[in-house]
């Protein structure tokens, strides 16, 4: 039964993606984020495609990261909407210098909106971003001495 959300409910929400978020980049462990969202959640990437389920969402985060360990994705600002059921934000996608601890990251910027299904899970998520930038980002980051932890198993569509 669909209940009035609250910013409150939506901010700890977020709070907890965020924090699943951070223990996924800690550990290399994305299947728990993937859990974040309900078994018919629609997750569309304007670089990689749109993902249907959790299972299928599961699969192309751990996939997609993989390459990508050491990448971040630290919170510019965030907006809360409880009417619509959305959190809208924009984080940086950033990969810390390869060879210089005090060197400038490599990132670019994406504007997020979740749909909130409630109880802690998402029914959507919509990532937007410059897919030319991020390539860019990415073989900048290899030409400094960044090195892919993997292979590459998911590839952009959309450049």
């Amino acid at each position: 039964m669909d209940h009035e959300v609250t910013r409150d409910e939506l901010e700890l929400a977020f709070a907890h993606y965020c924090d699943v978020r951070e223990h996924a980049i800690a550990t290399g462990d994305w299947r728990p984020w993937g859990a974040l969202f309900t078994e018919d959640a629609l997750y569309v990437e304007h670089a990689y495609g749109e993902f249907r389920g959790r299972k299928a969402i599961q699969e192309w985060i751990v996939g997609v990261m993989g390459p990508f360990p050491t990448m971040t994705f630290p919170n510019d600002w965030v907006v809360y909407d409880p009417a619509q059921k959305i959190v809208v934000f924009q984080c940086q996608n950033r990969l810390p210098h390869p060879t210089d601890p005090n060197g400038a990251p490599f990132q670019f910027p994406t504007w997020t909106k979740l749909d909130y299904a409630e109880n802690g899970l998402w029914s959507g998520e919509e990532d937007v971003y410059n897919p030319k930038k991020a390539a860019e980002v990415i073989q900048a980051w290899i030409r400094a001495g960044g090195k892919l932890a993997a292979r590459e198993s998911v590839k952009m569509k959309h450049l």
